[in-house]
């Protein structure tokens, strides 16, 4: 999570969005600088609002913009899977090196998850809170340059992101059957990334 107190701005840290590289990048123009740990690096609406928001309120910041960037919903979960691989997690329960996407995405439907499918879901990340607090700004990750340009217009600084934490390469296909199971029963996810116009402010619900 970064926090810029003169823009009056938070950019959530979305797992698997890309936001790794935007703190690089940014880290040196932030007022503060939430890097672990990863519970609050990666604090979704409801921490920012417990943890976070009291603070800038009490600091004379009651009206700060929140940013978040959400990833097609496969294409995240492919992100999940591929970085799970990864030799350090080699014999814990998270590790999937010996699971198929398939499977992955299959178990990460289910409501009791296993331990190697345990993400979280990007919806309840980003969901609103019952006193307002919510995300201001919606992007999608497979449009960078309407972030970048709007944090070089909030941040007055030049943007120039490179990349961190990439996940390993590996092929990410699921069968028809998976993909017709992970859209029905998590229809809310691929709603809200196929509704995201990058950069506009969000309409108080």
């Amino acid at each position: 999570m970064l926090i810029f107190w003169k823009a009056r701005l938070v950019l959530l840290a979305v797992p698997k969005t890309g936001t790794s590289a935007y703190e690089a990048a940014l880290a040196p123009h932030a007022a503060i600088v939430v890097s672990d740990p990863p519970e609050l690096k990666h604090a979704p609406v409801y921490r920012y609002n417990r943890f976070f928001r009291p603070m800038l309120e009490k600091m004379g910041a009651p009206d700060m913009d929140v940013a978040a960037v959400i990833r097609e919903p496969v294409s995240w979960l492919g992100s999940w899977w591929r970085y799970r691989q990864r030799p350090f997690l080699d014999g814990r329960p998270a590790s999937t090196k010996d699971i198929g996407f398939d499977a992955f995405v299959d178990a990460w439907c289910q409501g009791d998850r296993p331990a190697f499918a345990n993400v979280g879901d990007q919806s309840k990340f980003v969901e609103p809170r019952p006193n307002g607090t919510r995300v201001t700004h919606l992007f999608r990750y497979e449009e960078p340059d309407a972030l970048d340009a709007f944090l070089a217009e909030r941040l007055g600084v030049e943007i120039a992101v490179g990349r961190a934490n990439v996940s390993p390469r590996a092929a990410v296909e699921l069968s028809s059957e998976t993909e017709a199971k992970v859209r029905r029963k998590k229809a809310a996810e691929f709603d809200l990334w196929s509704g995201i116009e990058s950069g506009r402010r969000l309409a108080k619900p």
